[in-house]
């Protein structure tokens, strides 16, 4: 299964700290982009892919802990 790093921030307000992107599908994220369908993050979040993360940005902290439990 090949996920990457994902698009969806989890709004926030400016006082509860930063956006955090989630893992999903890799063939899933064109698609969801050009076409507007949702996706399915690894902790079973639903959303439309709107952003790409930048190096360094938050992950959300389930689907790291899934994925990483994947490549163990």
């Amino acid at each position: 299964m090949s996920t990457q790093v994902l698009e969806r921030p989890e709004l926030k307000d400016a006082d509860t700290g930063p956006e955090m992107f989630h893992y999903v599908r890799k063939e899933k994220i064109a698609e969801s982009a050009v076409m507007g369908t949702f996706v399915v993050a690894l902790c079973g979040e639903t959303f439309p892919v709107t952003k790409t993360p930048k190096k360094g940005s938050p992950v959300c902290p389930k689907c790291k802990e899934i994925y990483d439990s994947y490549r163990e």
